[in-house]
């Protein structure tokens, strides 16, 4: 196994371990900072030419918005589950065009949204 196999295997590991142990609320955190991330990669492959890569990366993003989406309680949460259901509607749309017309001023407005969202979500964990 070579050192990148070996890296991206302790990865997993750590990753599978850390959603194992997790509480609810952290889990939310660590899908939102996995769409960041994705995102991120996917804005860094579409600037090098990486057709491929930035397709895959896009996709894994609106899956982790589907996942944040699918996690709302639209009964209990109320107007703000709404909010959240409409704006995460909205990423996914966004996230759509940014793959289709190869721009990254769309990928940074989603992370943008994305980072506000994950803000307010970690003022939460602090009372």
């Amino acid at each position: 196994m070579n050192a990148y196999a070996a890296m991206k295997q302790y990865q997993t590991v750590n990753v599978h371990a850390q959603v194992s142990e997790a509480a609810p609320h952290r889990l939310i955190q660590m899908l939102l900072e996995g769409g960041l991330q994705r995102i991120a990669q996917a804005k860094g492959a579409m600037q090098f030419g990486n057709i491929a890569l930035k397709g895959e990366l896009i996709g894994k993003s609106m899956g982790i918005v589907c996942g944040l989406r699918d996690a709302l309680d639209l009964e209990k949460g109320g107007e703000v589950a709404a909010n959240l259901d409409s704006l995460y509607a909205y990423i996914l749309q966004r996230l759509s065009m940014a793959n289709l017309k190869n721009d990254p001023a769309i990928l940074d407005e989603v992370a943008a949204l994305l980072r506000d969202v994950k803000e307010g979500w970690d003022g939460i964990a602090q009372h």
